[in-house]
């Protein structure tokens, strides 16, 4: 996956990135280790900056939902009960939490279509890539990636639909989705295996077995850019062997910077930075379109997780233009 720009460029239609953001994406769940005000931070850090532009997406519609998590999970995240299902994210139940949700998976979906007419689009929100069909892990309640590829498969803009997932924790979630849809793809990168709503910090001690259509590269304790790249390297070859996708989905993970509390990993800011700039050039190169989310960060310095996804605006501008 290297940084140039030969055959098949793919630009947006007229210069600007669109970002989707919506004031309420931030449920109100107190003081809490998920740092939900930062999708406000996020916007805010974009506002007046040349390229971007921010707009505010629908909600999503739930037979969407539905399509992807089963009617008692849907259920109870939008009556509360049984409480402990509707709060299996790790989150704490509230009326809000309904609304909120219905938006960040509407932004989701917002983004990949926007991503099929551009060329490339973002969404200010996690792709919650630990929700499982009947539960929540991980702060995730809604899988929005396998939700916003399941909605364009239904609507034929698309056959098939790759994810590369760089959060700094593997996408359980994800992968368990892909068991019963053989048309997507999911590449994991990542430094700390998660298996039954826990984090295990060494992938020595425990790693994700891969299947047919999700596959997997997992960085050992003291990673740093070398090895990030590496994998990359063969994460983007697997996506292609797989099968061209017509769209991309990039969880652009801010947790894996060396300051977050659950990394072991050797990367700052500059090496997040051209981790970005290396999927964004290999996406423009291939002439694949690609929306992203904003994927973990838990540094207690918040702007310093804020820097990260600003970092991921500045890496595609760099690409794009």
């Amino acid at each position: 996956m290297d940084g140039s720009q030969a055959h098949l460029p793919l630009a947006t239609t007229d210069g600007v990135i669109t970002a989707f953001h919506h004031p309420a994406f931030a449920a109100p769940i107190g003081d809490h280790v998920m740092p939900m005000r930062k999708f406000q931070q996020v916007a805010d850090g974009l506002a007046g900056r040349a390229g971007v532009r921010v707009e505010a997406p629908a909600a999503i519609e739930v037979e969407a939902l539905r399509r992807v998590h089963t009617a008692a999970y849907v259920e109870a995240v939008k009556s509360g009960e049984p409480r402990a299902l509707a709060e299996s994210q790790k989150f704490p139940w509230s009326p809000a939490l309904w609304p909120s949700v219905r938006l960040t998976n509407g932004g989701a979906l917002a983004a990949a279509l926007r991503a099929l007419d551009d060329g490339l689009a973002a969404v200010l929100a996690s792709g919650f890539h630990h929700a499982h069909a009947d539960h929540g892990e991980g702060f995730c309640t809604f899988n929005g990636l396998v939700v916003a590829a399941d909605a364009l498969r239904e609507a034929g803009r698309v056959r098939r639909v790759s994810v590369l997932d760089l959060d700094l924790h593997y996408g359980n979630g994800t992968a368990s989705l892909c068991a019963s849809r053989p048309w997507l793809f999911n590449c994991s990168i990542y430094g700390n295996d998660y298996c039954a709503n826990k984090p295990y910090r060494d992938v020595e001690n425990l790693r994700h077995t891969d299947g047919p259509n999700h596959v997997s590269f997992a960085l050992p304790n003291g990673s740093g850019a070398e090895a990030l790249f590496e994998a990359l390297e063969r994460g983007a070859k697997a996506i292609l062997a797989f099968g061209r996708p017509d769209l991309v989905l990039y969880q652009a993970g801010a947790d894996p910077y060396r300051e977050d509390p659950y990394s072991p990993l050797a990367l700052d800011l500059p090496d997040l930075f051209e981790r970005d700039r290396l999927v964004f050039a290999w996406a423009r190169r291939e002439g694949l379109p690609l929306a992203w989310t904003l994927a973990g960060g838990y540094t207690p310095d918040l702007s310093k997780v804020v820097a990260v996804h600003l970092g991921t605006f500045d890496a595609a501008r760099a690409v794009y233009g």
